[in-house]
């Protein structure tokens, strides 16, 4: 096991949690209904915004073992998020948690188990 700052393990918990909500989210619907609920729109950029600004407080040597994440792109979306949101579109959003999300997810629960911490309490209820 390798040790790593509290910040940091706290950001990868953090990451996994609102990447677990994001999912649950958009779960059982398709992209017609998600586009047309705004309120599940907003909460996923919610969670998308969270997991960008947690991206931010992981060491680079972490990230340097994942160089098939786009990390700089991961913690650049949040500006995006807040500051350009009239440009996000819900297509982006949504594909986002389609195909982002599951590689990114896996790469934080190797980071868990790599470093030791426990993820399931973070994990969504229900």
């Amino acid at each position: 096991m390798l040790s790593m700052p509290s910040d940091a393990a706290a950001a990868l918990k953090d990451m996994e949690r609102h990447i677990h909500l994001a999912s649950q989210f958009v779960e059982g619907i398709d992209y017609a209904a998600f586009e047309s609920d705004t309120r599940t729109v907003f909460a996923v950029i919610r969670c998308l915004e969270i997991v960008s600004e947690a991206s931010r407080r992981l060491p680079d040597a972490l990230k340097a073992r994942h160089p098939s994440i786009p990390w700089k792109d991961i913690a650049g979306a949040g500006n995006i998020y807040r500051h350009e949101y009239e440009d996000v579109a819900a297509r982006l959003v949504w594909d986002t948690v389609q195909l982002a999300l599951p590689d990114l997810l896996a790469v934080i629960a190797q980071e868990i188990k790599f470093t030791g911490f426990a993820s399931d309490e973070h994990r969504p209820k229900g």
